[in-house]
């Protein structure tokens, strides 16, 4: 039997896990746990993705360590993971000897076969905090559409992707600050080298979706690969490159390979043969189930990685979509972007696990969680169809009949084979990752299971006729005991209160699938297996949400302290009056300054404002912002300023203009501010 390791994405260590993680990590837990019940030889390895820019800066925002960090991020993580039930063989760090040690083996391995160059890039470089800036801590002007405040290769505006270097008016995200262009060595991958082994790859049918496939084909694999990037500068938390100072592999150089440090933990755990599972001629089955939005890192450069490395490179990668919720992306504001904890507080989490199963599909179409749908699709099936049978049959025999199963009924033969005839489709669409098909035959098996127990009516004869009764109620609990094994990959609470109620003696998988019980067997009591959801509960999921939002927009930060204190004919000094912005424009020469002509109403004023890195010129002629009028002229470089333009910086140093507003009325200049 061969092996078969199955790996969800690794969750970043630098925030917490919401219901659109959820989709993926439920999904890899469903299948594994359907393995396993198979009686297949699968385990699950997960890790936290520790490594990169952004985790360093916030741990030192915060005054901790990354390494401190990323372990409260991993406690966190696995905490929430569990909350859900889903049930890692192992959750580990990247951040370990064990990734470290293969990922500078991939990369010796790499240069022994002439596939690593070496070369010079220029990149921004931020004077302030002495250190490179990678592509998402610069932000700027669009090249294409001229949006502000952009990313430095994308813009989520138009949608253009470009070259670092080709964004207008970079600023350093961290400090405001505009960057300068240096110089600096970087160690790249030739892909193009690699192509042969990635073709090949890519176009064996059992690896990818077609739709991945064709994917692609038309976006990378139709022209050149260019060269990928694995190192970074320092500062920089990750692992160094061997014979390397001050550069580090960039983290999705290491990331990955955290499946593989991650395994080897496992098996040095368990005394287990690490080489069975990740050896290049093992017969293992590797399993990678990803989102969309890291198609390319995992089907290109990854089996590239495993290849040249010396690894077994993957079996299949599965890629799903993202999350919707009311058909809408998720929003913090709109209190649909819902932390994992949030949720738990509220509801049981086999309702998210049963709902997402009944819209889970082999292909990566977004999925949309639509909060009412979500409400009255559990109720209707998971309560009112499954849950229901078991609090109806168990009363019955429970209050009347002992608690005790006696020989099945014959009127139900139809029904059980009818049940045993949809089990190895529903088996198919479990391994085909077709979720929603699954749950909809076990629907169908409920439902004949219901209508059996109301058709027959056993509570009129548990006086006049007992062992009838008994027969019938033992003839329903044997379709619930099918129908919690065939759950159990979604549910798996639900199934073990169900092994416990029907007096199981072990652990029931697939191979107990007869949808019969046993005459004699002494049963449990009766446990509620879910309630119904309320509408108040989830409406509470959301304010609970959309307030913490509010509240995170808001953080308490360090700001300055108060200047000293003037009195009231001090403050009346001051003429603030409201200005329109009639003409800017850049000052050559002066790198922050842009030169404003303003109208205040009773004339004209010239004011120089060191507002260059934040604001394009353009967008600012014909705004009324709030001007100091009679400030005394001050004699400059470039020319005499009149005047002061208010604004207001947060501690970041992020800069707005002070904006009179009252609805959609417009102060006209010269209006006084009081």
């Amino acid at each position: 039997m061969s092996k078969i390791l199955v790996t969800s994405a690794l969750p970043y260590a630098n925030g917490d896990i919401h219901i659109g993680h959820l989709v993926e990590y439920i999904q890899s837990d469903i299948f594994v746990r359907f393995l396993k019940s198979v009686g297949e030889d699968a385990v699950y390895m997960c890790a936290s993705d520790t490594h990169g820019t952004p985790i360093e800066i916030n741990a030192r925002k915060q005054g901790i360590s990354p390494e401190e960090m990323v372990a409260r991020f991993n406690d966190a993580h696995f905490r929430d993971f569990s909350g859900f039930q889903i049930n890692f063989d192992r959750f580990y760090t990247t951040h370990s000897d064990e990734t470290r040690i293969h990922a500078e083996n991939i990369f010796n391995k790499l240069k022994e076969k002439d596939l690593i160059e070496v070369k010079d890039v220029d990149q921004f470089y931020c004077d302030h905090d002495q250190r490179f800036l990678p592509d998402r801590f610069v932000r700027g002007i669009c090249p294409r559409c001229n949006a502000l405040d952009q990313y430095g290769d994308s813009c989520e505006k138009c949608g253009a992707t470009y070259e670092p270097l080709d964004i207008k008016e970079p600023r350093c995200s961290i400090c405001s600050n505009t960057p300068v262009v240096k110089t600096s060595r970087h160690y790249f991958v030739i892909l193009e080298k690699c192509r042969p082994v990635i073709e090949e790859w890519v176009k064996q049918k059992e690896h990818l979706a077609d739709d991945v496939r064709s994917w692609l084909e038309k976006n990378f694999l139709s022209g050149e690969l260019r060269p990928w990037d694995i190192s970074r500068d320092a500062p920089y938390f990750g692992f160094r490159i061997p014979g390397e100072e001050n550069k580090y592999f960039y983290v999705w150089m290491d990331a990955p390979v955290g499946y593989i440090g991650t395994t080897q933990k496992f098996c040095d755990e368990n005394k287990l043969d690490f080489s069975s599972y990740w050896d290049q001629n093992s017969d293992s089955v590797i399993y990678h189930i990803i989102g969309k939005d890291i198609t390319y890192f995992h089907t290109l450069f990854w089996p590239a990685m495993l290849n040249y490395g010396g690894y077994r490179m993957p079996s299949r990668v599965h890629i799903h979509g993202f999350l919707t919720v009311n058909g809408e992306k998720m929003s913090k504001s709109r209190g649909t972007s819902v932390k994992a904890k949030t949720y738990l507080e509220h509801l049981d989490p086999q309702y998210l696990r049963f709902y997402y199963a009944s819209k889970l599909g082999p292909t990566m179409d977004d999925i949309d969680l639509n909060l009412e749908e979500f409400r009255l699709r559990v109720n209707a099936e998971l309560i009112n169809k499954i849950t229901n049978l078991a609090s109806r049959s168990m009363g019955i025999i429970n209050k009347k009949l002992d608690s005790v199963t006696g020989i099945p009924d014959e009127g139900c033969r139809e029904i059980v084979a009818d049940a045993l005839s949809r089990v190895e489709n529903i088996k198919n669409y479990y391994r085909s990752f077709e979720f929603s098909k699954a749950v909809r035959e076990i629907c169908i098996i409920a439902e004949n299971a219901n209508r059996y127990l109301q058709d027959t009516e056993p509570f009129r004869y548990t006086v006049s006729d007992p062992e009838k009764a008994r027969s019938i109620i033992t003839s329903a609990l044997g379709l619930l005991k099918g129908i919690a094994i065939l759950l159990g990959p979604v549910i798996p609470v639900f199934k073990m209160k169900v092994e416990k109620m029907l007096g199981a003696s072990r652990v029931w998988d697939f191979s107990d699938l007869d949808f019969m019980l046993e005459s004699g067997i002494k049963l449990g009591e009766f446990e509620r297996l879910a309630e119904r959801v309320e509408e108040d509960k989830v409406n509470a999921i959301i304010a609970q949400t959309a307030t913490e939002a509010a509240l995170q927009a808001a953080p308490t930060v360090e700001l300055p302290p108060l200047r000293e204190e003037i009195t009231y004919d001090d403050f009346a000094k001051l003429d603030l009056r409201a200005g329109k912005i009639i003409e800017a424009e850049e000052v050559k020469g002066a790198g922050k300054l842009l030169r404003l002509t303003v109208d205040i109403g009773i004339g004209k004023r010239n004011v120089f404002a060191g507002i260059k890195a934040h604001f394009n010129p353009a967008d600012l002629i014909g705004k009324t912002v709030i001007v100091c009028a009679n400030l005394a002229p001050r004699k400059m470089k470039f020319g005499v300023s009149e005047a002061m333009v208010l604004a207001c910086e947060d501690p970041e140093g992020h800069l707005g203009l002070l904006i009179p507003t009252f609805g959609d009325k417009t102060f006209h200049p010269g209006s006084q501010v009081s």
